[in-house]
């Protein structure tokens, strides 16, 4: 009988290496669920367009603050958030570029889909978290991965 528990201690230890393991993945994505993830950068998953790698991130504050960045321009909004519905109220594109952004990097491609982007944003409805991703729904979905720099 003696040679059986130390194989059920084993058991006991990798049933207890599994439970930390689930707990670990499960706080990778940093939010939980029902909760909106405040203060995170959050990428766009989609490709890039063309030679430029830089994608449409979002961040949205508690207070109701957000900052998009497009595919060329960035643009501030408010958010309201009450369970999972939100509102978002994006200002208008800025005229200019962003500092670090020249000229030829934004094609007339690229600045069309920042207005699309925009009217999209506009659009949405409500919110949830999915697979570590924040999920927004409207006429269309959304899916931003959260950024990892």
């Amino acid at each position: 009988m003696t040679l059986l528990r130390p194989a059920a201690g084993r058991a006991h230890v990798a049933r207890g290496a599994f439970t930390a393991l689930l707990l670990l993945l499960s706080s990778a994505s940093g939010f939980a669920a029902g909760e909106f993830p405040f203060d995170r950068d959050f990428m766009l998953d989609a490709a890039p367009m063309g030679r430029v790698k830089r994608l449409p991130m979002l961040v949205v504050s508690p207070d109701g603050d957000a900052r998009f960045q497009l595919w060329c321009k960035d643009v501030s909004a408010r958010v309201e958030i009450s369970g999972s519905a939100i509102r978002i109220e994006p200002a208008p594109l800025p005229d200019a570029l962003p500092a670090m952004m020249s000229d030829g990097q934004c094609s007339p491609a690229r600045m069309q889909a920042d207005a699309d982007m925009l009217a999209t944003l506009a659009q949405m409805s409500t919110w949830r978290t999915a697979g570590g991703r924040l999920v927004l729904s409207g006429p269309t979905t959304l899916r931003f991965w959260p950024s990892d720099h």
